[in-house]
């Protein structure tokens, strides 16, 4: 694979790396929800085009369903059970944007100093969009850490799988099965969540995790 090809891959997966850090800046839910659906894009743009590179049939698949399902559908029920649910916009947040953003970068620079020396002998394509996925991974464990809004973590979340998706594409994919299994499961998932969610907004009459623990007890 030429250059063109390596910087392509490289734009794409840096994409999603930025989308990452979008979703740790935003502070409202609905452009949460927004730039969640950019990154499903995005990586589905890079998946397609692994799939391009490698001549990985398979992968189209995945490309496919990250495009309707993370980019379309989940952004849509998502919005959906803000509206419905008459959810607070305004996201709260653990500790400042400033130092979430700063633990963020952090994050994103371990991530290419464990990847580099680790997968040295690996193509400069393969290590360089490893250490994107992992530093992907971290911020969607970072988002969900930080955020108090059980919405806003379970689009840390499936940031976090979109991490893992970028990483097998990149590592010469994963079988078909078990990419169709992970889009499933996390469709199940999320159907589960937002269950999980109107049933404790119907009983509690709020999403945020700490005035849930308060009724731990109650839910027992």
């Amino acid at each position: 694979m030429g250059s063109t090809g390596f910087d392509i891959s490289h734009f794409l997966a840096t994409i999603v790396l930025i989308c990452s850090f979008a979703l740790l800046y935003q502070a409202r839910l609905l452009g949460l929800i927004h730039v969640f659906a950019v990154q499903a894009l995005a990586l589905a743009l890079a998946v397609a085009w692994q799939a391009h590179v490698q001549a990985a049939p398979h992968l189209y698949v995945t490309a496919f369903i990250a495009l309707v399902m993370k980019a379309g559908l989940i952004p849509y029920m998502l919005r959906r059970i803000v509206h419905k649910l008459q959810i607070a916009r305004t996201i709260e947040q653990v500790v400042s944007t400033n130092i979430t953003m700063l633990a963020g970068v952090f994050l994103t620079i371990l991530a290419i100093m464990v990847v580099f020396p680790a997968a040295s002998m690996e193509t400069g394509l393969e290590r360089e969009d490893l250490a994107l996925a992992l530093a992907i991974i971290l911020l969607g464990m970072l988002m969900m850490i930080t955020r108090r809004n059980a919405i806003s973590q379970i689009i840390g979340f499936m940031a976090l799988e979109n991490g893992l998706i970028l990483a097998a594409s990149g590592a010469r994919g994963m079988p078909l099965v078990v990419e169709v299994s992970v889009a499933f499961s996390v469709l199940i998932a999320f159907f589960v969540f937002g269950i999980f969610i109107f049933r404790i907004r119907e009983r509690f009459d709020t999403i945020d995790v700490d005035e849930l623990s308060a009724h731990r007890g109650d839910m027992e």
